[in-house]
């Protein structure tokens, strides 16, 4: 079993004479899934890994893929099915549709830099798609060191840079590809990492940087086998020092994000869980940075405009956008038509362009920055909720949503 030690700031694993690994059981805390209308559900339990490599071999897993291919394909032939097309375009979006359950909930995608045509996609259920044509179609990965009779991985985000690739879930689980994703490596993990992996960043050369659901973010130099303290203390103890200091609702925390978003260079926001406040975190910071709420509603989520603003949604569907570019407490509501659903993410295409998404299907877009929103009613027919928009360049976007519900942006 591999072991953490903290010493000079730094965690170091231990790996144990057994050349078995073994991933332990660790504390429920709520999942980050970008704000969802109501959370996804997680999985957990312990799981004994039997390989280090990813690998083709048909399992159980890929009978149910396979399973929900075919019932995609007799419904075509029993009779017209709207929804079974798989070229459907909706306005300036495509919807995919994918060889796993209805019931997965699609958490994060990410393609290889130097492979742009490839790509992955992840969700709970131990979900693990992957694409080679630039996201058109998408093909089953099993990865057998993750593998375990009625057991599933919540695989929570992914992240490449050149053909390095990493990928977190929960329970806890690290694998590393050097190889644009060909074969997956498992990188022992101690159950003793504060909180939950819910997000990773690839920064460099067998380098990443990760971050829990309780504040703790960790860097990496050497492949994951060993981590540095980005930060002296978790968000909770921050907020015993501060709570005296004016952050309302500081009080009431329980201790995880339901949000965290990174911007391009390096800064964070995060959510508090009950979204009775935010903070920020920037590089060379010892500690996070408790804000109070400029919003009589609670947050539903936060993230980085491409100028370097901030945008805050809260719960009921309001959207809002900080005054200036950077870190502020200062924001002002933008009228968007949600028909009252929330909207549980943005993702920028351009520094003028982005799309919103959220309950039942909702899509909007303003193409001036945020000062406006019109709604696409392409959407509106989707039975899904659309947790989060990424889009890799003014080309490649998509939008992940629960039910499987994956759409492409062709416009």
């Amino acid at each position: 079993m591999a072991s953490l030690q903290l010493c000079d700031g730094y965690l170091f694993f231990k790996p144990s004479v057994s050349p078995r690994l073994h991933s332990h059981r660790i504390s429920h805390h709520r999942l980050i899934t970008k704000a969802s209308a109501s959370p996804p559900p997680s999985s957990s339990s312990s799981s004994s890994p039997s390989s280090s490599s990813l690998s083709l071999s048909f399992s159980r897993r890929e009978l149910l893929y396979q399973s929900a291919a075919v019932s995609l394909s007799l419904s075509s032939i029993v009779g017209p099915v709207k929804e079974a097309k798989a070229d459907e375009q909706l306005s300036e979006w495509e919807r995919v549709f994918l060889p796993i359950d209805p019931g997965v909930v699609l958490l994060d995608i990410a393609f290889v830099p130097d492979e742009p045509s490839r790509g992955f996609l992840l969700g709970t259920r131990q979900t693990l798609l992957e694409t080679k044509d630039g996201g058109n179609t998408w093909n089953p990965r099993s990865i057998p060191s993750a593998e375990e009779e009625d057991f599933n991985y919540r695989f929570n985000s992914i992240s490449f840079k050149g053909k390095e690739g990493w990928i977190i879930g929960k329970p806890a689980i690290l694998l590393y590809t050097a190889d644009a994703g060909e074969n997956w490596d498992r990188i022992p993990l101690s159950s003793q990492l504060p909180g939950d992996m819910v997000f990773i960043k690839a920064t460099d050369d067998k380098s990443a940087e990760m971050v829990t659901d309780e504040g703790a973010i960790y860097v990496t130099s050497n492949k994951g086998y060993n981590w540095k303290a980005a930060i002296q203390e978790t968000v909770s103890a921050t907020l015993n020092r501060t709570v005296s200091s004016g952050i309302s609702g500081a009080s009431y925390y329980t201790g995880t994000f339901s949000a965290v978003n990174r911007s391009p260079d390096g800064r964070y926001v995060a959510v508090s869980s009950r979204g009775n406040f935010f903070l920020t975190w920037e590089p060379g910071q010892p500690y996070w940075q408790p804000h109070n709420r400029a919003v009589a509603r609670r947050i539903q989520n936060m993230g980085w405009r491409a100028d370097g603003g901030l945008w805050l949604l809260v719960r009921g569907g309001g959207l809002y956008l900080s005054k200036g570019t950077g870190i502020s407490e200062e924001f002002d509501e933008v009228p968007v038509q949600s028909r009252g659903f929330g909207i549980l993410d943005v993702g920028y295409r351009s520094e003028e362009e982005a799309w919103a998404a959220g309950g039942s299907g909702i899509l909007l877009r303003t193409r001036n920055g945020g000062k406006s929103w019109n709604r696409d009613k392409a959407a509106d027919n989707i039975a899904a909720n659309l947790y989060a928009v990424k889009f890799v360049d003014d080309k490649k976007g998509f939008v992940l949503g629960n039910d499987g519900v994956l759409l492409r942006y062709v416009g």
